[in-house]
Parts: structure tokens; C-alpha cells; sequence
């Protein structure tokens, strides 16, 4: 298929009128609703008139539904949290020793470079990397794993904690 003068002028004139690219496409026959919206690019075809298609005037408004904090919060079972109590998600990101689990100390740090990592010792990355003062921890990974056991409490969450925490 070739664009033809007729055709580019088919093309513009129901672009202005406001059909959609696929309704175009159709009308014209041979071509894609991808080949019509690259030629109104290149036309440089920009505003056009809204269509009034049925579609769009038997749509009815979304009525507006109140926010949650606009609702009357119930009152928390016990050892159960309300829904308008805030409540803080503690993530753990890298470096960061301060959301690290309450009853483990956190381990000084050996400050292992990459190039002296093995495979038991632990992976947790200190600093930012694109610093000369960036190290891991180095101390005996726990069970094979990437980290020592304080760094795997703060980097794994227990499977119940991970569904408490999507239901919320």
C-alpha cells in the first residue's frame, strides 16, 4: 500500500473529523492503525475534533468514593492494629543498619573488599559503591547463604510477615 494523494487526503480529512486511528485504518483499507498514526506524524497533523461516539456519551461520571482516612475507623481487636493507625513499614536498604532486628547486634564489620569475598562470608554491602569507602561485611555467612546471620534477619522476612504486610 502506497500513499497516494487521495488517500493523505481521505487520511487528514478524517483525522479532522475525529475517528481514532483504528476507524481510520478501516475506512482506508490496506493499512494498520500503527502505519495511519505514524503518517499523521509525519503530516504533522496535531489537534483534531473530539469524537462523539456513542461510547463516550453514555458513559456515566465515577461516583466519588470517600478515602480511606475519611472513614470512621473500627476499633482494633487485641493485638490487632485499626485501620487509622498509622503504621510504618520498615525496609531495609543497603548500608542501612538501623532497621535491622531489635534482639541481634549488629557485628563490626571486617570491610572485605570484592576481591576477598569467599564463599562463606557474608555479602552484605556497606557505603555507596561509587565511593572509595564502599566494603562488605565479610563475616561467616549463615547456612551457605549470602549473609551473616544478622544481615539475613534484616534482609529475609518470614513468609507470615510478607502476608500480614500485602493484606494491610
Amino acid at each position: 500500500m502506497s500513499w497516494t494523494d487521495e488517500r493523505v487526503e481521505l487520511l487528514r480529512k478524517l483525522w479532522m473529523d475525529g475517528l481514532s486511528a483504528s476507524q481510520i485504518a478501516a475506512e482506508l483499507g490496506g493499512v494498520t492503525r500503527n502505519a495511519v498514526i505514524g503518517k499523521v506524524h509525519r503530516l504533522g497533523l496535531s489537534g483534531r475534533a473530539k469524537s462523539s461516539s456513542p461510547q463516550n456519551v453514555n458513559r456515566q461520571k465515577r461516583v466519588a468514593r470517600p478515602s480511606p482516612a475519611a472513614q470512621p475507623a473500627r476499633p482494633a481487636r487485641s493485638g490487632q492494629r485499626s485501620l487509622s493507625e498509622p503504621q510504618m513499614v520498615v525496609r531495609a536498604e543497603i548500608g542501612d543498619m538501623a532497621s535491622a532486628p531489635q534482639n541481634l547486634t549488629a557485628p563490626e564489620p571486617l570491610r572485605l573488599d570484592l576481591t576477598q569475598l569467599g564463599e562463606s562470608t557474608c555479602k552484605w554491602p556497606i557505603g555507596d559503591p561509587a565511593t572509595e569507602d564502599f566494603y562488605f561485611c565479610g563475616h561467616n555467612s549463615k547456612d551457605s547463604g549470602p549473609y551473616c546471620a544478622y544481615h539475613a534477619r534484616v534482609a529475609y522476612q518470614p513468609v507470615t510477615d510478607r502476608r500480614r504486610e500485602r493484606r494491610a
